[in-house]
């Protein structure tokens, strides 16, 4: 007999560049300590109520049904980790995209929560992030009825394998094979104290045990292997505390009555002690309820997509500090919709190595509230809003928020 422990897990993901067996990767994603995987099932209750017999008798049984299994739920959190690809071509020599591009460690599980395949999360090229713009993440292509679906592995007692480019499911090793996942949240926290993270979750169909996972890192058949880009350096981690927040005003996106906003545009000095920032796909999985049949998820639609978070920091009696947004958010009673372009440097926005920008360019406020402690602090919620909601154009129905890893 042999104990699984959770810290001799590793993970990977097997998903697609463009929805093709050819160019299909797998990708490890190295996951922190508290990950979980479960699936449930659906059932119905029969029940017997009677009166009592002459002699007394009354059945008072009952009979369970399987309906249906529930959608298997993950959830993990991973660092940020941006890093660049090394001189060699996209999928060769086990590297991730073209030579010397910008590249994410977690960076699979970003394109599937926005977009159908991972080239046109990337804006439609798999290969971008060459320049010195870094590697976005845009939402462009993610107003469809579904986003990306990917198998997902949980090799359990991986690190006591004496050959880890192939696993195999025994003695020490399960394999668990999580099929046709979904990204449903990412949601990133802000504790200055620690290292960027980024909490994910999502959904799949089934979940089983499986004999072998090949992790080799022959790039040259179809599918590809393994890549573990940025995997092995300590280089490409964030401290949280060198995060800094720009916010301005946008007069031309806010409707009503500005009143105290005023109708011109005006940047705020804001120094964060914590907040979060979390992206909803609100998927729903569709299960068929044919009686007689133990019916499985047959896959995902997608809801609303939605950006919220919010911001603390102390009060601060400065020009245009915090005092000054709460005083103006508070006397502008007559505003419908306040807009705010609301970036987040994390890890820092200028000349630091490695960082990732958070751009929510049309952010709605909330009213600040108040925290009386040792230093008086206050905590802004906001929302992430589209420019046209009805617009059949990407670049002004899908910006509410833009990722975007570099590395200098």
């Amino acid at each position: 007999m042999a104990f699984f422990f959770s810290r001799d897990t590793k993970v990977f993901m097997e998903w697609s560049e463009d929805s093709t067996t050819a160019n299909t990767a797998l990708y490890e994603i190295p996951v922190l300590d508290g990950f979980s995987f479960s699936q449930g099932t659906n059932t119905s209750e029969v029940t017997l109520s009677e009166a009592a017999t002459s002699a007394g008798y009354s059945k008072r049984g009952r009979a369970m049904f399987t309906d249906s299994f529930a959608p298997a739920e993950w959830s993990f959190s991973t660092y940020m980790r941006p890093t660049k690809s090394g001189s060699a071509a996209a999928f060769a020599s086990g590297e991730h995209s073209a030579a010397n591009a910008h590249f994410a460690v977690e960076g699979p599980l970003w394109a599937a929560l926005t977009a159908k395949d991972y080239d046109k999360a990337c804006g439609g090229d798999f290969t971008s992030g060459t320049g010195t713009g870094g590697l976005a993440f845009d939402f462009a292509n993610s107003n469809n009825v579904q986003v990306g679906t990917f198998n997902m592995f949980f090799v359990l007692g991986a690190a006591k394998d004496a050959t880890p480019t192939s696993f195999a499911s025994s003695g020490d090793v399960t394999i668990y094979k999580l099929s046709d996942c979904s990204v449903g949240s990412a949601s990133i926290d802000f504790d200055i104290e620690g290292i960027a993270q980024i909490a994910w979750s999502g959904n799949g169909k089934t979940i089983e045990e499986v004999a072998a996972l090949d992790t080799s890192t022959d790039n040259t058949a179809a599918p590809k292997g393994l890549i573990a880009e940025g995997v092995g350096t300590t280089t490409n981690f964030i401290r949280n505390k060198l995060t800094d927040l720009s916010i301005t005003y946008d007069a031309s996106e806010s409707t009503g009555t500005l009143g105290s906003l005023g109708a011109s545009d005006q940047a705020y000095s804001i120094t964060l002690t914590g907040g979060n920032i979390t992206i909803e796909n609100n998927l729903t999985y569709l299960t068929p309820e044919t009686l007689g049949t133990v019916n499985l998820p047959i896959g995902h639609v997608t809801g609303t997509r939605s950006v919220s978070g919010n911001f603390t920091c102390y009060l601060n009696s400065d020009s245009n500090s915090s005092m000054d947004l709460f005083e103006k958010l508070q006397e502008s009673r007559g505003v419908i919709t306040n807009a705010f372009d609301l970036a987040f440097g994390i890890g820092g926005s200028t000349a630091a190595t490695p960082r990732v920008v958070v751009d929510v360019p049309k952010a709605h406020l909330e009213l600040p509230t108040h925290s009386f402690e040792d230093v008086v602090s206050v905590d802004v919620a906001f929302h992430g809003l589209a420019s046209d909601l009805s617009s059949a154009t990407a670049a002004s129905a899908t910006n509410e928020v833009k990722v975007t890893y570099k590395v200098d």
